[in-house]
């Protein structure tokens, strides 16, 4: 008892011995937590192949996104709890720092998984997404804006009424483009090099889907694809990769047309004559204006890489189908245009 007592009378008599018992605030104030740090940009980036596109990948680094995540095999049921797992672990303020991509090479697909991941948020919960499977929304995008904008420079037309053929139609970006130019008001014909089964079933689609009609023909031989062509104003190759689809001779006689447009940077060319580089210029020995495959390549960069940064810089959640791939591609064809400079970066 005496030591606790002499304890007390030591304290009372010195009170800075021991702050504890004193009734003054702390000599430093209580500084309040710093304010939480810009949360880091995180794309996941979904495949329905066995693994995701390199060309994506490095699209999205380099459009500025910090960590890529990567998932393969990805089936319509995964959608949902990938999904909710990515909306749920950050605040919704972070939302616009988050990101999902769809890739494969099925389009219908990627459009229902578009459908899943909207389905799956729980708003304030929300986060982008962007589809372009194998490139196609983009590449269809940049080919078709190509292609309205010299229509437009060159002829004073647009795709209205347009009878547009498009080889090459069952792959990805055939079928993207298709589409587009039948949105955009386009008689569009999508012709078949074997069967038309395929081509039915995508046209089907079209219908039931985005409400345009495609025409399935058949172009199986010279003369038929000779017929085709010569009844078009303009023609879409988007074969495979180094298959050469439309000769000179083929179009020789097609006085109407007006334009031809080939994705096909492999050699031989899709389409005969076609260069590269061409950008409305006309092909050899023809009045028919030629867009080459980097002319269109250089629009799908520049629309890929944009689209990306939209999703890094907008306020609010995004969705990026082929439909805002166009309307960016558009604009970057009119933009470079007016700028009076060549497609080419």
């Amino acid at each position: 008892m005496t030591t606790n007592v002499s304890v007390l009378e030591r304290t009372q008599r010195s009170p800075r011995k021991d702050a504890t018992l004193r009734s003054e605030k702390p000599s430093k104030p209580i500084r309040a937590p710093k304010k939480q740090a810009r949360a880091t940009p995180v794309l996941y980036m979904l495949s329905t192949q066995k693994y995701m596109s390199p060309f994506d990948i490095n699209m999205a680094i380099d459009s500025g996104y910090k960590v890529i995540m990567p998932y393969d095999n990805v089936t319509l049921a995964d959608i949902n709890p990938l999904v909710q797992d990515a909306i749920f672990s950050r605040p919704p303020q972070s939302a616009p720092r988050t990101g999902f991509f769809i890739g494969g090479k099925d389009i219908n697909l990627a459009l229902e998984m578009m459908v899943a991941a909207k389905a799956a948020m729980v708003p304030p919960f929300e986060v982008s997404v962007f589809a372009d499977p194998g490139g196609s929304f983009t590449t269809a995008g940049a080919m078709v804006a190509c292609v309205e904008r010299v229509l437009n420079q060159s002829y004073q037309r647009s795709f209205k009424g347009l009878r547009l053929a498009v080889f090459g139609a069952g792959g990805v970006v055939g079928f993207a483009s298709s589409v587009l130019a039948a949105l955009e008001g386009a008689r569009v014909r999508v012709v078949a090099h074997d069967s038309v089964d395929h081509l039915l079933k995508l046209a089907f689609i079209a219908k039931e889907r985005f409400g345009v009609r495609l025409e399935p023909v058949l172009g199986d031989t010279d003369f038929a694809k000779t017929k085709i062509i010569r009844e078009s104003d303009a023609i879409f190759s988007a074969g495979p990769a180094g298959v050469g689809i439309i000769t000179r001779k083929q179009m020789a006689r097609a006085s109407k047309l007006l334009v031809a447009a080939d994705v096909n940077a492999v050699a031989p060319a899709g389409i005969e004559g076609i260069e590269l580089k061409m950008d409305g210029m006309p092909l050899p020995g023809s009045s028919v204006l030629g867009i080459g495959p980097l002319s269109i390549g250089d629009i799908k960069y520049k629309t890929q890489a944009s689209l990306f940064r939209r999703m890094l810089t907008t306020d609010k959640p995004v969705n990026i189908d082929f439909r805002e791939a166009f309307a960016m591609a558009r604009h970057l064809a009119n933009e470079t245009a007016r700028a009076g400079k060549p497609n080419l970066a």
